[in-house]
């Protein structure tokens, strides 16, 4: 089953406006999936997930290009930033909007890439897991603050109890637990922080002890809307408070914490605090 998403109307407007349009978001919030569903007969697809394809792209990405045409969708395009070079080389040669869709999880280092190689020739379009409207395929366009729409938006709602809120809560949003509804979540989200968190954390920042950022990830969780507090955080972990916030920062570039500013009349206040 597939979950229309929200995002699909801003990816096609991204595409008629930038040569390239770069998705990204966590591992398995439907990147691939999205945009495979949005592509024409006549877009290339190719994953850097397979093993000789990502080995052209890194050695040869001259050849990667001509042997994949534009308009191509490239996915997990951060195993090979050697691309994005190329990429730019084609981009201003060629100049048509839309040539490139590309998806990438790992946003440590790719971004860095992507701003140095692309800026001013890229959009990037972040997708985040299934929204509650998603879920429910109910769609209301864009959010505006008018009683008059948000109470349209209420009618058209499914209701839902605080039970459903909080088994909606515990699922989480990611799209394979809505496909597959028997999928056995405590095993899901364990398989998910041992082969994708651990593993690009790992990868791309070097985190000695694996054991002790998987505890911190741990306690991270059990602060659930609450308020961030880095000497707390660093007391209970015995680390210091510099390493508390540097891998807190690599938990919301991964897409698994969401911190909330406070609100604010102000927007500076908004801002700073």
């Amino acid at each position: 089953m597939y979950y229309e998403r929200i995002l699909e109307q801003t990816i096609a407007k991204t595409s008629r406006t930038f040569p390239v349009v770069l998705v990204t978001g966590p591992h398995q919030v439907g990147k691939t999936t999205l945009l495979t569903k949005m592509a024409a007969p006549d877009r290339t697809v190719v994953s850097l997930d397979n093993p000789t394809i990502r080995g052209l792209a890194k050695e040869d990405p001259g050849l990667f290009l001509q042997r994949y045409k534009p308009p191509v969708l490239i996915d997990e395009v951060q195993y090979a930033p050697e691309l994005f070079v190329y990429i730019k080389m084609y981009v201003d040669e060629h100049k048509n909007n839309g040539d490139f869709w590309l998806t990438g999880s790992q946003a440590f280092h790719m971004m860095e890439n992507v701003t140095e190689s692309l800026a001013g020739r890229v959009g990037i379009v972040r997708l985040s897991g299934l929204s509650n409207a998603e879920v429910q395929q109910t769609f209301h366009g864009k959010f505006v603050v008018d009683m008059e729409h948000l109470m349209r938006r209420r009618e058209e709602s499914m209701a839902m109890d605080a039970r459903d809120i909080f088994q909606r809560i515990y699922r989480g949003s990611m799209p394979r637990l809505y496909e597959d509804p028997e999928i056995d979540l405590e095993q899901y989200y364990e398989s998910y922080i041992d082969t994708y968190v651990t593993r690009d954390i790992k990868e791309l920042t070097k985190v000695a002890d694996e054991m002790l950022f998987l505890n911190f990830v741990r306690a991270v969780a059990a602060r659930t809307a609450s308020n961030v507090n880095y000497t707390e955080l660093a007391d209970e972990m015995e680390i210091s408070s510099v390493t508390a916030k540097q891998w807190l920062s690599l938990l919301v570039t991964s897409g698994l914490v969401l911190l909330i500013q406070p609100y604010s009349n102000n927007a500076l206040h908004r801002s700073i605090c």
